[in-house]
């Protein structure tokens, strides 16, 4: 087979924010259309993208092509990013960090629901993984 039948489609698992230059793991293309304010206006053609949780930067998505997008062209506000007592904790059922809080019973609620896969963290939650790992507590 030559060369030229062998390229691969996998794209690495983390990469680095071309801002803060940290690495971040990737994220479907699904969840940030989820979040964009006007998705139509962004092109997504980059191999893969990541999250950027780092709450010091402004910038939440970016492609392995170096494109980013900011917190400014969200319409989700990103907790983690934000340290507002009216952050959600949890997307999936609308929690916010205020409530959830030192409340055991609604820690409990979430994983209660969640391993009944009753949870749409990867469309819901902006870094498109499980709340529960960041959840207050």
């Amino acid at each position: 087979m030559t060369e030229c039948c062998t390229s691969s489609n996998e794209s690495p698992n983390k990469y680095r924010c071309p801002v803060n230059g940290k690495e971040y793991v990737s994220v479907g293309v699904k969840t940030i259309l989820h979040h964009l304010h006007e998705p139509w206006k962004n092109d997504l053609s980059s191999k893969a993208y990541y999250f950027c949780s780092d709450k010091d930067c402004d910038i939440v998505y970016f492609g392995q092509d170096d494109s980013v997008i900011s917190k400014t062209e969200l319409r989700t506000v990103v907790g983690i990013k934000d340290n507002s007592p009216d952050r959600l904790a949890c997307y999936c059922f609308g929690i916010p960090f205020f409530v959830a809080e030192n409340n055991g019973a609604i820690l409990d609620y979430v994983k209660d629901n969640t391993k009944k896969a009753l949870c749409s963290c990867e469309t819901s939650n902006p870094s498109g993984r499980c709340c529960l790992k960041d959840f207050p507590g």
